[in-house]
């Protein structure tokens, strides 16, 4: 009965998780296109910083709605949190210039697919952090 309920809330969880994802995707996508677009900035610079922004988003939507057993927020989960966040930085930015430089993808076909990618990594690394 237990193991049920848990699984119940860990798919609940997962639900919030992608929903939250798909916000911060849109925040994302939106400051990185209007940056390069109407801005003129390289697409790696918008990038960086659309992925910031959404970043800082993230993490308060997962704090306030998607990890809910969450009672209080530590410094070193903080810190986990936020260096998690820089390694999906850093990978973000790099299969966007390997998708656009190496592939030649168009950066906002390719900045879908690091979204993706990164997204793996960022439930496992954000889940652990924010339960620390």
């Amino acid at each position: 009965m237990a193991y049920k309920f848990i699984r119940n809330l860990r798919i609940k969880e997962i639900i919030r998780f992608v929903i939250t994802g798909g916000l911060s995707f849109l925040v994302d996508y939106g400051v990185m296109v209007q940056l390069t677009d109407r801005f003129g900035l390289y697409y790696l610079l918008s990038s960086g910083i659309s992925f910031s922004v959404s970043v800082i988003i993230n993490y308060y939507i997962c704090l306030k709605w998607v990890f809910i057993r969450v009672k209080k927020q530590t410094l070193k989960s903080a810190f986990i949190f936020i260096s998690t966040s820089l390694i999906g930085l850093f990978l973000n930015q790099f299969f966007m210039w390997f998708f656009v430089e190496t592939i030649m993808i168009y950066y906002k076909f390719a900045k879908i697919i690091a979204t993706l990618l990164v997204m793996i990594w960022n439930y496992f690394t954000k889940r652990k952090a924010v339960m620390t």
